[in-house]
């Protein structure tokens, strides 16, 4: 049986979602990250707009996922490339929890979500889409967002723009909040060298 451009298939009432650009991303699998191709990395040379930056800390920043489960999904990432959670500063872990904190605030302000889940999925077996470089997710829940079309249709409706999520969640975000600045007397001097050395690196073309 052909349809009408005699084309071999069967027609049906199903409409399809056509995604090939993510297939390089499954076939390159972890091996395509490293220090100078990781998307961790890159983003943070370039404007917030452009590499969806909500919010950059002392150590750490806020990033929207390109993929997101729900609208609003972030990622809090280390400016170092590291990849265990065991592996970075106290710093980084103090900033990433209270990060993590103003993000799960700022979304309930924006969005009113009715659940979070965070988690960081640590390493190739655990699941980790970039097991390279730490990160963690927050992502915001509503009643009945599980429905149907992911679990059936392996599809997810996303009701929003990521630029405009990232305007909106980034206009919300309260200023001061862990921005760049000097880091003073917070940390011990061999954390302080880590960051120095992370958020020097993140910054190089």
């Amino acid at each position: 049986m052909t349809d009408s451009f005699e084309l071999p298939g069967t027609p049906d009432a199903f409409g399809r979602l056509w995604t090939p650009h993510r297939m390089a991303y499954i076939k390159g699998g972890q091996g395509q990250y490293t220090d100078e191709t990781c998307p961790f990395c890159a983003a943070p040379g370039r404007s917030d707009e452009e590499s969806l930056i909500v919010h950059r800390g002392r150590t750490c920043f806020a990033i929207l996922n390109l993929y997101p489960y729900n609208p609003g999904h972030l990622l809090i990432c280390p400016y170092r490339h590291v990849a265990d959670y065991t592996d970075i500063s106290s710093e980084e872990t103090t900033e990433m929890a209270t990060m993590t904190q103003t993000a799960m605030r700022v979304i309930r302000q924006v969005s009113r979500p009715q659940g979070f889940n965070l988690g960081i999925n640590q390493g190739n077996a655990g699941g980790a889409g970039i097991a390279a470089h730490l990160h963690q997710h927050i992502v915001p829940r509503w009643g009945g967002d599980g429905n149907f079309m992911p679990i059936i249709a392996q599809t997810k409706q996303i009701t929003q723009t990521l630029d405009e999520t990232r305007g909106l969640l980034a206009e919300a975000w309260p200023a001061g909040d862990g921005d760049q600045t000097d880091l003073g007397d917070q940390t011990g001097e061999d954390d302080q060298e880590l960051v120095r050395d992370g958020r020097k690196a993140a910054r190089a073309e």
